[in-house]
């Protein structure tokens, strides 16, 4: 049996993780006293007595904490955004390459992607490879997320709110922190327009990556998504042009809640010179806890399709 600390498991993240975990047979979570949860030398010993400690918590406490883990060479894996692209860092997306897997398996650390960035470079990162899009053209992603993903301060605005806004834009000083995440991961050469908003409803995360295609090769960009992700689990590529949506012909964020899977498409004009790509993911599940015991099942030699959903 596996132990597994999680700092600040009273957090959306966390307690979805938690959550997740109850019901993992290979398992057993390890628990702060609350009235300890600031106790420096209480985290020292639960980090030693673990065999991975995962973090939920906001940026600032993560720095700490992984100062306190490194001092006692324990594993973590961070599901902040802070060391998301440092250096000595495994970055969590188990379907980032065909070496990533193993990679996660054998880090001491690990970061648990963003939930917009697993969308972004799932979809941009082996186009760009294969050069079916280029690394220094510039690119302007779209997208939509359930309220969840602000944490238990913006779901207390909605929740506690009647008249809370039904779509609201954010993020518009272009210096949303994702951002070195997506352009690393997904092989750009030039920082993308990232353009987030949040809508009245809890989960499930839409997101879409206009593009011009002067050879018109639309279906190209689909075959090498398909090709890509044909032995994924948790990626799935729907048949071009076609809107896989009970709502349809309308694309939504919904449908995925509480999964660890990703739904990309790709859309196009009829003379394929104009696309869209899309990916649907929930913002709580692969974008978030989900992706955290995927990793976690890797960390510790399980099959990492354990307790993944809710």
């Amino acid at each position: 049996m596996k132990k597994v600390f999680i700092d600040g498991e009273t957090g959306t993240t966390g307690l979805q993780v938690r959550e997740r975990l109850v019901n993992h047979t290979g398992i057993e979570i390890i628990s702060i006293d609350p009235a300890k949860k600031r106790d420096v030398e209480e985290k020292r010993r639960l980090m030693k007595e673990a065999d991975v400690t995962v973090l939920c918590l906001p940026d600032d406490a993560a720095v700490d904490s992984v100062a306190l883990a490194k001092q006692e060479g324990c594993r973590i894996l961070d599901a902040s955004s802070v060391h998301r692209v440092a250096e000595g860092w495994v970055y969590g997306l188990a379907e980032l390459d065909p070496s990533q897997r193993g990679a996660i398996k054998d880090a001491q650390f690990v970061s648990n992607p963003g939930c917009y960035p697993t969308g972004i470079i799932l979809l941009l990162k082996p186009l760009v490879e294969q050069g079916l899009l280029s690394a220094d053209d510039h690119y302007a992603v779209n997208a939509i997320s359930g309220y969840t993903g602000g944490g238990n301060k913006l779901i207390d605005q909605y929740e506690s709110n009647a008249n809370a806004p039904t779509y609201a834009t954010y993020g518009l000083n272009f210096k949303h922190k994702h951002l070195p995440e997506i352009e690393k991961w997904s092989g750009l050469a030039r920082t993308p327009i990232f353009i987030p908003s949040v809508g009245n409803f809890a989960q499930g995360m839409l997101i879409s990556i206009p593009v011009t295609l002067a050879n018109g090769n639309a279906e190209a960009l689909h075959a090498a998504l398909t090709a890509t992700y044909a032995g994924e689990e948790f990626v799935t590529v729907h048949p071009f042009n076609e809107v896989n949506d009970p709502n349809a012909p309308f694309l939504t964020p919904h449908g995925l809640e509480n999964t660890n899977q990703v739904e990309l498409a790709v859309f196009a004009s009829e003379d394929g010179k104009s696309a869209v790509l899309s990916a649907k993911l929930d913002n709580l599940g692969k974008g978030a806890s989900g992706a955290a015991v995927q990793n976690l099942n890797l960390m510790l030699g399980f099959d990492e399709h354990l307790a993944v959903v809710l």
